[in-house]
């Protein structure tokens, strides 16, 4: 998937996201305030998360529930120290769990990441619109 979107086609966007991504482990990259925190956002309401999605900044881990009781992990590893940290929280069992995994700042933990990943990078392009670009791994 490679696409260009404006923010009112997000539901659409995550719509398609959830729909192409091969494994349920997303990486996703992009520069601050790109738009990585309202994709996820987005995409936690296609899944029917009923809780408010914020980003787990400061916690590494926000843990939701969707309305068919599934389970959604979404982490964020800006503020983390060293690998040794996630490792230390059991991110490995998050991982392996067959969970939805929605991590913003995945190049902070690369050596801890799964094989079986879909990285989603986001840039921002002239005319305001964003680019997305989704890759299996």
């Amino acid at each position: 998937m490679n696409k260009n979107y404006s923010l009112s086609e997000l539901r659409t966007i995550a719509e398609e996201v959830l729909a192409t991504a091969s494994h349920k482990i997303l990486l996703f990259y992009g520069e601050m305030g790109i738009g990585k925190t309202t994709l996820i956002k987005e995409l936690c309401n296609v899944l029917g998360v009923e809780d408010v999605a914020s980003s787990p900044t400061f916690s590494l881990v926000n843990e939701y529930k969707t309305n068919t009781n599934e389970t959604v992990y979404h982490f964020d590893f800006y503020r983390i120290n060293d690998e040794e940290e996630a490792y230390d929280m059991g991110v490995e069992d998050y991982f392996y769990s067959n969970n939805w995994c929605l991590v913003e700042w995945p190049e902070n933990v690369k050596n801890l990441l799964p094989l079986d990943t879909v990285s989603v990078s986001i840039s921002l392009l002239e005319n305001g619109q964003r680019n997305i670009q989704l890759k299996t791994n």
